[in-house]
């Protein structure tokens, strides 16, 4: 299957950030805010797996994300109109059955 250009990728997961201590004594997270590295997290397999990020790739991971979910969307939205349509051809047929 050939790879997406960057702007087309698409991504099922959530975006989350870590945040914790680096342990130095002398850093500023030991008394002021943690570090914060932005993650994708996603499922593979029916495990929970993280891809670490820089923050130049969160926008582009944002929407990737959100192009997955608009066409989960859109897909949904076709399997109901789908299964509206079976449901009024097998009335039809029935009403056609009963007359």
């Amino acid at each position: 299957m050939p790879s997406r250009p960057p702007e087309q990728l698409l991504l099922s997961g959530a975006l989350t950030t870590f945040r914790r201590r680096c342990g130095k004594a002398s850093c500023r997270c030991a008394t002021g805010d943690p570090h914060e590295t932005p993650a994708l997290r996603y499922t593979e397999g029916g495990r929970t797996k993280l891809v670490t990020l820089a923050e130049t790739d969160v926008a582009e991971v944002t929407a990737a994300l959100a192009r997955y979910e608009q066409a989960r969307a859109a897909l949904e939205g076709a399997a109901a109109e789908g299964v509206a349509a079976l449901r009024a051809r097998l009335a039809t047929r029935r009403a056609a059955r009963r007359a």
